[in-house]
């Protein structure tokens, strides 16, 4: 069923899934969870095409650095389950998936932009990075499995060794963005773009797909049903909590 952090918004055959959790759209175990049950409806269900994207200025701003670094071992490795579940229902997903990049991607919000298979991001200050590396938090097995897949090997390393921001043109040369455009014209084209890619044949639509991706399906499956995870004994350190903190004090004098 939709929930308040993510809701689904019908535009004839097209259904929108928005992220909305203000003000970054941070993931949470909770979130994560409401996901599962939001793809589980009848609207995402016979959608003809899906478009992702967020509420006001973030699309996504990863995980929520106030609450997931404090998180019980426990409460850590659901979190991991559901959140690879997530991923790679999102990068498997059957029928066309369209990235309405609204706003910020950051973080686990830059490896969700990647699960979508056409990605139109906002012009302006909107900023993207896989900033793992800031926080000390390493990555779980499906996002980085994503991340090889959707990034260029000299980018992926940029990307998550220098772990900085980078605006929505470099974002673009760097093959994380389709095209740009005004941060209100953003989801009106996305919608144009699923439109289109809805009028092709569905069954040949997920076949092709399917054999783009997979070997990193394959992968992410292995994990999955393995519980493969090597972050499942321990994603979180003290140092990582430390560094979170510190990272959200920055971020705040920033703002």
């Amino acid at each position: 069923m939709p929930s308040d952090t993510l809701v689904l918004e019908q535009h004839d055959a097209i259904t929108v899934v928005r992220l909305n959790r203000p003000p970054a759209n941070a993931l949470c175990l909770e979130m994560a969870r409401e996901f599962e049950a939001v793809w589980q409806s009848q609207a995402v269900k016979d959608a003809a095409a899906l478009v992702l994207t967020g509420a006001g200025r973030f699309f996504s701003g990863g995980l929520d650095l106030k609450s997931v670094p404090g998180y019980s071992a426990s409460e850590q490795r659901d979190f991991l389950g559901v959140l690879n579940r997530m991923v790679a229902r999102l990068y498997a997903c059957p029928v066309p998936l369209v990235g309405a990049i609204n706003g910020h991607a950051v973080a686990g919000g830059f490896v969700l932009a990647l699960t979508t298979d056409y990605r139109v991001g906002p012009t302006g200050n909107a900023q993207f990075g896989l900033t793992e590396a800031r926080v000390g938090i390493p990555f779980p097995a499906t996002p980085l499995i994503v991340v090889r897949a959707e990034c260029a090997p000299p980018d992926m390393r940029y990307s998550t060794l220098l772990a900085r921001t980078f605006a929505p043109d470099e974002a673009l040369r760097r093959g994380v963005l389709d095209e740009l455009r005004p941060a209100d014209a953003v989801l009106a084209r996305a919608l144009e773009v699923a439109r289109d890619m809805a009028t092709m044949p569905a069954d040949g639509y997920r076949r092709i797909k399917h054999q783009l991706r997979r070997a990193a399906i394959a992968e992410i499956e292995e994990v999955i049903a393995r519980g493969a995870d090597p972050m499942l004994d321990g994603w979180f350190d003290a140092g990582a909590r430390d560094a979170a903190a510190t990272h959200l004090e920055s971020s705040a004098r920033r703002g």
